[in-house]
């Protein structure tokens, strides 16, 4: 049997062929696409069609890959990016382009918000998650009140993956994962918040789609589709899920004590979880998985964004950037940055800026900014980790993606920041992967997808990297230190 696993993220969509017995990837194929151009400040769209050709080309190229083995596929699983706003009509066509997860021009509709039900810590109560421009539910506001013709148009919203998922079925629904990530469900009893449904808009209850179970398939191919591609029989559509569930499917980070480190431009870090966890701090976001279970997730915005500027500044090969970092001794002789050049998700710094502290003759070199550079995204993410504890979820094992995660420089900080053992998957398709995983254990009628990670997710042992004791010390001083400059700077408004 054959699983496909498309990837539909921000700046491309990606489809494997994954073989069911042999754990293989047998084909794959990507396609990129960009933004709707000018746009105001702060407001990143993009075009649904796009999806839908990337989709389309990439899937096509794949099985035309696997030849007369396609007549093996039996099933498709889909990935998205999160949070993205996809208004339909009564039709099931596009109302207007999709606002994305990157879009920051929705702060006025989650003050709007936040204010009506008395704060964040409100919110939270009643989603498990605080209420950031990032997310779908002021996305829907801000259509409301500033597209009023369009909100009158809208029949159905739905999520970048849905809505691929709806393309492929002709069936509009949304599995608890992805819709944690809208802000307008209640993680712990997985329905919609009805009062802040009903703030949102009035009518806004009746064009969300039926909630489901993530193990239950979204619907089977079309029967237009299946005869396009070339594909025979019934072919499953999994109930898919957000970049991130797919991403802990892909990375069998599907039970307590594994955590999945994403090091891409910004930086992720999430857990499975048995029961829902709420951070009333509202800086771990409280999210469902796509197993039916919970995934407390940390996102940083500035992670590979700062050491490839660092490296671009002194052209730098990759080599060239692990040899400075290593020339410099943990703690880069004094030098610390607060790395928010971009504000920053957590900490929840949206109009932070970055700072360079403890200079001196001897530290300020090129050298030291890297070591500087990579030890303070990486705290980023450790400060995360720090909230993870006290939230009650224990790491045993951090498993790393993203481009980040080739440097063994850099697994090597990330060890002793975390202070639990590190290590890569010998694939790095992560999302697509979890994706295909997805729709093959609910082809096999949702068993044993514990079973199913341990026998096709493999570890790369040979980047396995065990934390120093000396340095796990050391970086909790700087990570003391990190949040003390950071909070004295912040009370008196200078980041």
């Amino acid at each position: 049997m054959i699983f496909l696993g498309i990837d539909c993220g921000t700046q491309s969509t990606k489809t494997i062929a994954l073989d069911w017995e042999t754990g293989e990837v047998l084909a794959s194929a990507q396609r990129s696409y960009g933004f709707v151009p000018d746009l105001p400040p702060g407001a990143m769209e993009q075009y649904p069609s796009d999806w839908v050709s990337a989709a389309d080309e990439t899937i096509r190229k794949v099985l035309g890959d696997l030849g007369s083995r396609k007549a093996e596929v039996k099933g498709i699983g889909v990935s998205g990016q999160q949070h993205g706003l996809v208004p339909l009509d009564a039709k099931g066509d596009v109302v207007r382009p999709a606002k994305l997860w990157c879009d920051t021009s929705t702060a006025t509709q989650c003050d709007e918000i936040v204010h009506h039900f008395g704060g964040q810590q409100e919110i939270i109560r009643r989603t498990g998650n605080a209420m950031l421009p990032g997310y779908t539910a002021p996305k829907i506001l801000w259509l409301r009140e500033n597209e009023p013709d369009n909100w009158k148009k809208t029949a159905t919203v739905l999520l970048p993956h849905d809505y691929l998922n709806f393309r492929l079925t002709g069936r509009a629904c949304m599995e608890y994962g992805d819709a944690s990530g809208t802000a307008l469900m209640d993680i712990g009893s997985r329905t919609w918040a009805g009062d802040i449904v009903e703030f949102i808009a009035p009518d806004l209850a009746s064009k969300l789609p039926p909630l489901q179970p993530s193990c239950q398939p979204a619907g089977r191919l079309s029967a237009s589709l299946a005869a396009d591609w070339g594909l025979s029989g019934e072919i499953l559509v999994s109930a898919g899920g957000g970049d991130n569930m797919m991403g802990a499917i892909g990375t069998g980070n599907i039970r307590a004590g594994v955590v999945t480190a994403s090091l891409g431009t910004s930086g992720t870090l999430y857990a499975y979880s048995d029961s829902p966890v709420a951070d009333i701090q509202g800086e771990v976001a409280g999210f469902c998985d796509s197993t039916d279970h919970w995934l407390p997730l940390v996102c940083t915005m500035n992670l590979t964004l700062i050491t490839e500027h660092v490296r671009n500044l002194f052209s730098w090969d990759f080599a060239g950037l692990d040899a400075a970092i290593s020339s410099v001794p943990v703690g880069a002789d004094g030098l610390l940055m607060l790395p928010y050049l971009t504000g920053e998700r957590t900490p929840n710094l949206p109009h932070g800026t970055g700072v360079l502290h403890g200079l001196t003759i001897n530290n300020f070199t090129p050298a030291h900014l890297a070591r500087a550079a990579s030890e303070a995204v990486t705290m980023g993410l450790g400060y995360g980790l720090s909230r993870f504890r006290e939230l009650g979820v224990q790491p045993s094992e951090i498993r790393l993606t993203g481009g980040g995660s080739n440097s063994g420089v850099w697994r090597k900080i990330c060890a002793d920041v975390f202070g639990v053992p590190v290590v890569c998957l010998r694939s790095g398709e992560g999302a697509g992967l979890g994706a295909a995983l997805q729709a093959g254990w609910t082809f096999a009628g949702s068993k044993d997808l514990a079973g199913i990670c341990a026998r096709i997710v493999e570890l790369d042992e040979s980047t396995r990297v065990e934390p120093d004791a000396t340095n796990v010390r050391r970086y909790g001083e700087l990570l003391a230190r990190t949040a003390g400059l950071r909070g004295a700077l912040h009370k008196n408004h200078l980041i």
